[in-house]
């Protein structure tokens, strides 16, 4: 039996908009671009939907004034990633012009997409220097904390340092160290 290898395309930032802008994709379509591929989300189940609530609600209290957490909304990373991740913290105001292209955290929750999350999408953030990475993984109840991103050669990006931490345990975001979040007011 002979494998055959399908040619794709891939999309950069620029032609993704244009997309949107055509209406060809809808703004509300559930579709991020990474890493220059167009991927589909899937619809949200109830503890995913939950824990992307208690994330929102547990970060903006942490990180207080002068930070943005985002809930689904575009980053501009590079000239072949868009992603939408559940959350992101971002400093400056709603009335800054274009997407953020970078943040001081960003947070999956992962149940079904966990190998998208600690694979594709942990490599275009720590690719975009992005140096506090959170999955909140829902299939083991726990929460992995990447950091130090690094360069892994021809496999892209990776984080040399990531944790896992559990119910009953505290962790601190690197741009609001004096912050002390429980993980379980993470999980759902």
């Amino acid at each position: 039996m002979s494998t055959t290898t399908i040619p794709t395309r891939r999309w950069t930032r620029r032609e993704y908009d244009r997309l949107v802008r055509l209406g060809m994709l809808r703004e509300d379509e559930p579709v991020e671009l990474i890493a220059g591929r167009l991927i589909v989300a899937e619809p949200q189940n109830e503890a995913h939907a939950r824990a992307i609530e208690l994330a929102a609600e547990t970060l903006r209290v942490a990180f207080g004034p002068g930070w943005r957490v985002r809930v689904q909304l575009p980053l501009a990373l590079g000239n072949n990633s868009e992603p939408e991740p559940d959350i992101a913290v971002v400093s400056g105001t709603p009335r800054d012009a274009g997407h953020p292209r970078s943040a001081a955290l960003v947070l999956e929750v992962a149940d079904w997409s966990l190998r998208l999350d600690r694979l594709a999408k942990a490599s275009i953030y720590a690719r975009a220097g992005i140096a506090d990475y959170w999955v909140v993984n829902l299939v083991d109840r726990v929460l992995e904390v990447h950091r130090d991103p690094v360069a892994a050669g021809r496999r892209g990006w990776k984080y040399g340092d990531v944790r896992v931490w559990v119910a009953g345990a505290r962790v601190a975001p690197l741009a609001a160290p004096t912050a002390s979040i429980a993980v379980d007011d993470l999980l759902p």
